[in-house]
């Protein structure tokens, strides 16, 4: 009885004693003792370890999303609320670097900084009106700037993408009317152009006209043959039925004895 009690004492000592930690799927672990890293990223599984002198850690490195908001300044001075997406993960062998430089909540400490001075950099850049026509271009620069900078800090951005950048309601009314004007001056202008055109087309038409009886003229006068075929070539084939009498004549064509 006293030995089987012994046992069972030592055994909740042990326990007592034990302490233990799952890695989840997707995180890699760290085994701390006395604030110092003793420990290779532990994989996922289940880790024992002496709860009195050292504790297990765990990051995160699967992949996150960032979903957040900000207030900045275009280049001509419009605030402009920029809502944003980033899709990232921490690099699974830089556990030990990041935990040692910023500690467990390592994203709270690196990816709104780093996220909202990049965008407050890329949307200083341009005019609130470009910003908005060159929405994509401004979005890939972000992107490229994110991966440059985050990668010194053992994290991958994978994708960022602007949900919507919101304006002051007088600008955005400014910009709409902005809009209507220069595509009404596009129009005008178009048709502006098409009236050229159709006075131009009339004007190439008039001066052929004239030109052809210009030119019909001057070879009638030239040629009296000319006028008697033209007469031929516009008779339908059938005499006056009036015909004067006396001397009267119906002039019509000289037919020769030749």
């Amino acid at each position: 009885m006293t030995k089987m009690r012994n046992i069972i004492l030592v055994a909740m000592s042990l326990t007592f004693l034990s302490g233990c930690s799952v890695i989840e799927t997707g995180s890699r672990g760290l085994k701390v003792r006395f604030g110092k890293i003793v420990s290779e990223p532990l994989p996922e599984g289940l880790y024992f370890y002496n709860p009195i002198t050292t504790k297990v850690v765990q990051l995160d490195c699967r992949e996150l999303k960032w979903e957040s908001k900000t207030n900045t300044y275009s280049k001509d001075a419009q605030v402009v609320e920029v809502l944003y997406t980033a899709t990232y993960n921490l690099e699974r062998a830089a556990v030990a670097k990041t935990y040692e430089s910023v500690g467990r909540y390592w994203q709270q400490k690196l990816m709104r900084q780093t996220l909202e001075g990049t965008l407050k950099e890329v949307v200083g850049m341009y005019d609130a009106v470009a910003l908005i026509q060159n929405r994509e271009e401004a979005r890939r620069t972000v992107q490229t700037k994110l991966q440059a900078s985050l990668a010194t800090k053992n994290v991958i951005l994978k994708s960022f993408e602007f949900n919507n950048l919101n304006f002051d309601d007088k600008f955005e009314e400014a910009v709409k009317r902005k809009v209507i004007a220069v595509e009404q001056a596009k129009e005008a202008k178009n048709k502006t152009v098409r009236v050229k055109e159709e006075a131009q087309q009339r004007i190439i038409q008039a001066r052929a006209e004239a030109e052809s009886m210009t030119i019909r003229s001057k070879a009638l006068s030239q040629n009296k043959g000319l006028v008697e075929y033209e007469a031929v070539q516009k008779w339908n084939g059938v005499l006056p039925k009036i015909v004067t009498g006396g001397d009267g004549a119906i002039p019509f064509i000289s037919v020769s004895d030749k």
